[in-house]
């Protein structure tokens, strides 16, 4: 099938050619005609098989144009990083249509989102906790709202919106269309979609544990952190294909580590990204990326589903994530558009585990290769990887006296006795000698 079988106006076709795009993916295919049907569609679809078309194209086609400002197609998005991707991808499809589109994510001046609603909006695209606060100020009039999308749910709720994502339902109107879409089906997502959706339609592209065909994984036994190091210079040096390298911390501070060691081996080629890290500095670090100015980005998990980048030769798990999910979460940043992939992990005694937690989900095995002999196997322990050493408690316990009588104590008789208690207790013994 191309896009022109599909029931698409010569707006948007005209706007597909020119981004090149002739073939919908799976998930696009499968979520055009419910989602056109009106009914509610909860889309289950790995990081990286173009959801974000699935859910924008049949809404474009269902727009009409209205002279109300108030917008009447929502998107709700978890991170700000999936807010600028999300309308990016409207303004591509939008180039022929009469169309607004803007989005809202914290971090920024409210003021100046509160203009741009004011100047009017047909969508808009925001996080839960910047749309909650809009809709409260009064900014943002949710009754007028038609269509619903919450995308990426899963993670929402793993940073936990849910109290923002519950006062929105609050004001939104009974009637309307609810599109949802996550990569793995939890219990805190069927909860949401159990309480706020009505009858909806499944959508599965793709199991959360099914790899994608087109990345090619392997893995290398390492003892520590620094010969993980030590691996990672050496292929990052002398392999050619890693033209565009993501690399994956368990940690913010180890990701500011990781930097601060190998930028100097790579010059002006790296960055790092964290939700610690602003958002203009963010933004910068992706764009840089994108562009091929950095060739390497260190990231977190935070981040993982908000760098949408094209053409990432190799996603590097330098630390395995303990929530086999988020593995799946990191290798889709690669193989994508029907381009090969690799996807290639470090693994520690410790992490062993959480290797077969993945494995299990995708249900297949990470090849696992020998390390080369010219990388140096390190001695020494990085300080997050000593164990813990936990004092006792040394302060003795109060015993309690029971219900054995005891002679209360004089005052008096304390070692430490102030001078006019010491000159009362002289004068009280020589009054006894007297008597």
């Amino acid at each position: 099938m191309t896009f022109r079988e599909l029931n698409l106006n010569s707006s948007i076709l005209n706007a597909l050619d020119e981004l090149g795009y002739e073939t919908p993916t799976t998930i696009q295919e499968r979520a055009f005609a419910p989602i056109m049907s009106g009914r509610d569609v909860m889309g289950v679809a790995q990081t990286g098989t173009g959801k974000t078309l699935g859910y924008v194209l049949p809404l474009l086609r269902l727009w009409k144009f209205q002279k109300d400002r108030f917008p009447r197609i929502l998107v709700i998005v978890p991170t700000r990083e999936l807010v600028m991707q999300v309308v990016d991808v409207v303004k591509s499809l939008t180039t022929y249509m009469n169309f607004e589109v803007a989005g809202a994510y914290g971090g920024t001046n409210m003021k100046t989102q509160i203009r741009v609603l004011d100047n009017g909006l047909d969508m808009l695209v925001g996080t839960p906790g910047r749309v909650n606060d809009l809709a409260l100020y009064g900014s943002l009039k949710l009754k007028h709202i038609k269509k619903l999308v919450i995308d990426e749910v899963d993670e929402m709720l793993n940073l936990g919106f849910r109290a923002q994502l519950n006062s929105i339902f609050d004001l939104l109107p009974k009637k309307r269309q609810n599109l949802l879409f996550s990569a793995t089906m939890t219990t805190d997502v069927e909860k949401v979609i159990h309480e706020f959706f009505n009858n909806p339609i499944k959508i599965e592209a793709a199991p959360s544990g099914t790899p994608l065909e087109n990345i090619d994984q392997a893995g290398y036994q390492v003892p520590n952190y620094y010969t993980k190091v030590n691996l990672l210079e050496h292929l990052l040096q002398t392999d050619e294909t890693m033209s565009k390298v993501l690399i994956f911390t368990a940690t913010k501070k180890l990701a500011d580590y990781l930097f601060n060691q190998i930028t100097e081996k790579f010059p002006e080629q790296i960055g790092v990204i964290h939700s610690n890290k602003s958002q203009n500095f963010r933004f910068n670090v992706v764009n840089s990326f994108h562009d091929g100015t950095y060739r390497i980005v260190i990231a977190t998990d935070i981040v993982a589903r908000g760098i949408d980048v094209s053409e990432v030769s190799h996603v590097i798990n330098f630390d395995l994530p303990e929530v086999p999910e988020n593995y799946m979460h990191r290798i889709g940043r690669t193989g994508r558009a029907d381009k090969k992939g690799i996807s290639i992990s470090f693994i520690t005694e410790k992490d062993i585990d959480f290797k077969t937690g993945i494995e299990e989900l995708m249900d297949r095995k990470i090849p696992m290769i020998e390390m080369p002999d010219i990388v140096e196997i390190e001695d020494k322990i990085a300080e997050h990887e000593r164990p813990q050493i936990h004092m006792p408690n040394l302060v003795k316990p109060k015993i309690s006296a029971g219900g054995a009588y005891h002679k209360k104590k004089d005052p008096l008789t304390k070692s430490k006795l102030t001078k006019a208690q010491k000159n009362r207790k002289r004068r009280a013994e020589e009054r006894k000698k007297r008597k």
